[in-house]
């Protein structure tokens, strides 16, 4: 092949024939005459062709096109495009048990408006808590099961359409269709039985027929609100609160709760978070905010605790702009924002499968070895990128007195700025 390698400003710095070598995390480019280059899947931004060119943007910014490729273009162009998209899905958090997976499809990708957002060949494959769509030459698609909001299938064309309105169609899939499409239905049905089994492991003394209906709104993980709780049973989120106590969390929860918006607190179960552990796990949302000035607050907070406890950590995160949460003065126009911004923080976490070491994170540790594969996912993953651009800083379980000082002085910091960049950091003790 030929290749080009161009600077920020598109000034040609390399051009040349040469080989290429298609490896599991990285490619090489071999030229003719020397300087060989080495480059990793995760520092290509993009891979798109035309006219038989391939088109790399890099992470340096540089861009590189391969050209001359002959009758290897088309294999070149799909085996490049479908060893980066593998890393990408392990990068992307998607690190699960493989449940079904080889099934080839045309599809077609619509946003919630029926606008065509991709098209083209794909592999559809079914993980533990989530679909993903691997096209030839595009990024894969995550699509959290619990996010399905209903699969029809018609003229052999198999239609998943998901809460937002957003909608794929799978054809030609062949005597994959029914195969693929009952593993797609158990998948969700399982999904929605782990979120009884998790209610009901927590609370074991309540009827299964109010498990049931209390599971709709805490499917995969989802942070439910009170008063969704209170619709299916009126004891049902004072027995929630009440597990707390016996989690260990309770002292927290109840400061949280004492100087927070208390209809507004949410509660969710995850089996398994962070992934690396197992075990049921509770977790809440409490937001802390009014319309007093100078009254510390403009965060939700997040709390995660387990059977096992061991060490925690307090995340908090900005409701709104600093500027805008100083000037607001009607409380009802900030209880829809907080609404939304609840909304958005469980959505968020959902999608980046409840990891949070790679939330808070500063940008300079990212640059470490150990460190890449999060790079990579701030890069692709939108959910991800919203989580660290509102995190304000986290608070380390000490002791009581201490937790509580922290928490106190994160929350004053917030309003005492209106730098939306800046994060908190604990004062070293003098």
């Amino acid at each position: 092949m030929s290749y080009s390698l161009s600077d920020e400003a598109g000034k040609e710095k390399e051009e040349g024939e040469a080989h290429a070598r298609l490896d599991e995390e990285s490619f090489s480019i071999l030229p003719k005459h020397g300087g060989s280059m080495l480059i990793s899947y995760r520092d290509i931004l993009e891979v798109s062709g035309e006219d038989y060119k391939i088109y790399l943007p890099l992470t340096s910014k540089e861009k590189l096109t391969l050209f001359d490729l002959g009758y290897h273009y088309e294999d070149f162009l799909r085996n490049l495009s479908k060893l980066r998209n593998e890393l990408i899905i392990n990068d992307m958090l998607m690190e699960e048990k493989v449940r079904k997976a080889g099934v080839e499809a045309e599809f077609v990708y619509l946003d919630g408006d029926g606008k065509e957002l991709d098209k083209g060949r794909c592999e559809s494959r079914l993980y533990e808590t989530a679909m993903v769509i691997i096209p030839e030459k595009r990024d894969p698609i995550r699509i959290p099961y619990s996010d399905i909001l209903k699969t029809v299938e018609e003229d052999y064309t198999l239609a998943v359409t998901r809460e937002s309105g957003e909608k794929s169609l799978f054809s030609q899939m062949g005597k994959e269709l029914d195969p693929f499409k009952k593993a797609l239905s158990e998948a969700i049905n399982e999904i929605s039985l782990k979120a009884q089994s998790s209610l009901k492991e927590l609370l074991p003394e309540v009827d299964p027929s109010i498990i049931k209906k209390a599971s709709r709104f805490m499917k995969e993980g989802r942070a439910a609100w009170r008063s969704d709780i209170e619709s299916v049973s009126k004891g049902l989120w004072e027995k929630l609160e009440k597990r707390l106590e016996v989690l260990g969390i309770k002292e927290e929860y109840d400061f949280l709760k004492a100087i927070s918006q208390k209809e507004k607190i949410c509660i969710g179960l995850k089996r398994g978070l962070l992934g690396d552990l197992t075990g049921e796990y509770i977790w809440f949302l409490v937001p802390i905010y009014s319309i007093k000035q100078g009254e510390p607050g403009n965060a939700v907070v997040m709390e995660a605790v387990n059977d096992e406890g061991g060490g925690r950590a307090t995340y908090l995160f900005r409701i709104m702009s600093r500027k805008d949460y100083s000037d607001q003065k009607n409380l009802d126009d900030l209880h829809k924002e907080v609404d939304r911004f609840i909304n958005t923080i469980s959505r968020c976490m959902i999608d980046i499968n409840f990891r949070r070491e790679p939330i808070y994170l500063p940008d300079e540790k990212l640059d470490g070895p150990e460190y890449q594969r999060y790079r990579f996912s701030i890069q692709k993953l939108p959910a991800l990128q919203a989580l660290r651009q509102l995190f304000i800083g986290r608070v380390i379980h000490s002791s009581t007195e201490q937790w509580q000082k922290d928490v106190m002085d994160l929350l004053r910091f917030n309003i005492s700025t209106k730098d939306d960049t800046v994060r908190w950091a604990k004062k070293k003790e003098t």
